[in-house]
């Protein structure tokens, strides 16, 4: 038990900070959402995914103007910029709403020139790749190594993304498509992303210098 108790002393960060408030916030938001929000809010292109967007590009905006460990989190950005595509169903549907129905939308396969959504299929696998190159090429592992070696890791914001990833990964299967279940969560991942994106960019206790 000792060991167990010196271990998360040295390695983690237990204060609570202005980000971790907000997940926490938001954690605890996702249970009256469930209960009073219609399903609605929870559908493409709708009030939680935009949310999601708005707090993906604050990320981004975060990493590209860091003063500290540049090579780090400009690798962050573009790696949240595979996320804001992912999240605007690049190659497979498009917002444009099925007229008499809900929550459907054409499919690229529906435009008189499918093969656009197989190119962009191949433009966001090439960028993948390219994304992965950088990685090893600038050798980002290293700085994240540097990081996690010489500075302790935010516990909560980290545990909110830890219960974020399971609870949507389980949401389909466990709440019958329950909407807002599943991007209630997904939300509470990306904002605890941007928590301990801005205490590693910007908290004294967390940067690392270049």
């Amino acid at each position: 038990m000792d060991k167990l108790k010196n271990f998360l002393k040295n390695h983690f960060d237990f204060h609570f900070y202005i980000v971790t408030w907000i997940a926490l916030a938001v954690f605890i938001s996702i249970f009256p959402m469930l209960i009073y929000l219609p399903q609605k809010y929870g559908y493409e292109n709708g009030l939680l995914e935009n949310l999601q967007m708005t707090i993906l590009f604050i990320i981004m905006y975060l990493c590209i103007t860091a003063k500290v460990n540049k090579n780090l989190f400009h690798f962050v950005a573009l790696a949240i910029s595979l996320l804001i595509i992912r999240e605007v169903n690049c190659g497979r549907t498009l917002f444009f709403p099925i007229p008499n129905t809900y929550h459907q939308y054409y499919s690229w396969r529906d435009l008189p020139w499918p093969w656009l959504g197989k190119l962009a299929h191949g433009l966001y696998g090439i960028f993948i790749a390219i994304v992965t190159f950088i990685f090893f090429k600038k050798k980002v592992y290293k700085d994240i190594c540097i990081t996690v070696k010489n500075k302790k890791l935010p516990f909560w914001n980290l545990l909110f993304a830890v219960i974020a990833m399971f609870m949507g990964a389980i949401a389909e299967k466990a709440t019958n498509n329950n909407f807002i279940f599943e991007e209630g969560f997904e939300l509470l991942f990306y904002i605890s992303l941007l928590g301990i994106v801005w205490l590693y960019s910007r908290n004294k206790n967390f940067v690392i210098d270049n």
